[in-house]
């Protein structure tokens, strides 16, 4: 959870970030902001982070603590680069910007792929959903259309029909929910 969770949020923290420094506010006062809400886990993190630092700590070695903490390559690649800035005096504002483009594009690719999975999901959706129950209506109401029948097929039981008819509506109906199961498990998490 806590992956996804960083995922989701890195690239709103990373502009965030990069607007707040590039505007003049210092590292300590953006991570305070983040820290105050809106970013997940990474709130958490940060705020966590600032408690730390009020109570003395150093920043650095905060953020040595945070970067083992962290789950997904680009929540490590932000600390990462918050470390590189603290320890050597970095360019922050442009390499957050790169880090953002980047995520950006894989993210923009991994949305493209998971549409391309989803490309079949409504008409398979839609062709169990609408043709099995219509088929298996003909099929509870055969008995009343073909009352002479009994001489071919033999004696057909109303009762056993209805309940092979909510069998296969059943079986339709959890058909229809591993389909979309499987459609929301392929959910990129964006």
């Amino acid at each position: 959870m806590r992956s996804l969770d960083e995922s989701r949020e890195v690239l709103y923290v990373i502009r965030t970030l990069d607007v707040l420094m590039g505007s003049g506010v210092g590292l300590e006062a953006a991570i305070h902001s983040i820290s105050q809400g809106g970013y997940g886990i990474i709130s958490k993190d940060f705020s966590d982070l600032m408690d730390n630092i009020n109570k003395g700590r150093p920043l650095e070695k905060e953020l040595r603590a945070l970067l083992k903490k962290a789950d997904t390559d680009g929540y490590k690649r932000v600390i990462n680069t918050m470390l590189n800035n603290v320890t050597q005096n970095t360019d922050i504002i442009e390499t957050l910007r790169k880090q953002g483009e980047r995520m950006e594009e894989s993210r923009t690719e991994n949305v493209k792929e998971y549409i391309e999975e989803l490309g079949g999901v409504p008409e398979t959706l839609l062709s169990i959903g609408m043709i099995g129950p219509i088929i298996l209506s003909i099929l509870g109401i055969a008995p009343q259309l073909m009352e002479d029948a009994e001489e071919l097929f033999g004696p057909m039981d109303q009762g056993m029909i209805m309940s092979i008819v909510n069998v296969g509506l059943l079986l339709t109906l959890l058909g229809m929910a591993m389909i979309g199961l499987k459609a929301h498990t392929k959910d990129p998490g964006l």
